[in-house]
């Protein structure tokens, strides 16, 4: 795997760490839906930025958000719902053998609109609150540990299918995304 291309920081504020992958996820998500474009390289790099993303803001951002008072516990498991949800997503997209077609194409949409609301919302919820709630060296320091914990689950493999697979498993488990 070639995830040389992803931006690999090691400090900064968390707000701005975050919103620079979200205009990452953008980008993969164009790639992916336009057939000019290495459809299989954009997926592959997608599963490693949203699983190492998504697994340093459980791990390290809500739960800081949360004791500083900035988000409560439902905002903070509605992200991690919809990571599940975009996890799930993201597998379907993972497993097909072809990167064209109509299947692909439909499996790109689900994705797309998966992640699409997911920034959305968290921008609006999780993100403004730390803004407004944080202070700036809370928001850089929590920002040294969201790099860290990205960067070791890139470093990890993190995107590779079987991983997917298993966070979807577990959060089916755990009930955040219903059983197929």
């Amino acid at each position: 795997m070639n995830d040389d291309w992803i931006p690999r920081p090691h400090e900064g504020d968390v707000v701005d760490l975050i919103l620079a992958d979200h205009v990452l996820f953008e980008s993969l998500l164009r790639e992916l839906r336009d057939s000019s474009a290495d459809r299989d390289r954009a997926r592959r790099d997608l599963a490693t930025l949203h699983v190492a993303h998504a697994e340093a803001e459980e791990r390290h951002v809500y739960p800081r958000l949360e004791r500083k008072g900035a988000i409560d516990d439902d905002e903070a498991e509605h992200g991690e719902h919809e990571h599940a949800e975009a996890h799930e997503a993201l597998l379907a997209v993972l497993e097909l053998s072809q990167t064209s077609g109509q299947e692909f194409d439909d499996a790109v949409e689900e994705l797309t609109a998966a992640i699409s609301h997911h920034l959305a919302e968290e921008e609006l919820t999780i993100l403004n609150p730390a803004r407004d709630e944080v202070s700036d060296e809370v928001r850089r320091e929590l920002g040294v540990t969201f790099c860290d914990e990205r960067e070791r689950q890139i470093e990890a493999g993190c995107g590779d299918v079987e991983v997917v697979r298993r966070l979807v498993e577990e959060a089916r488990q755990k009930g955040l995304v219903d059983d197929d």
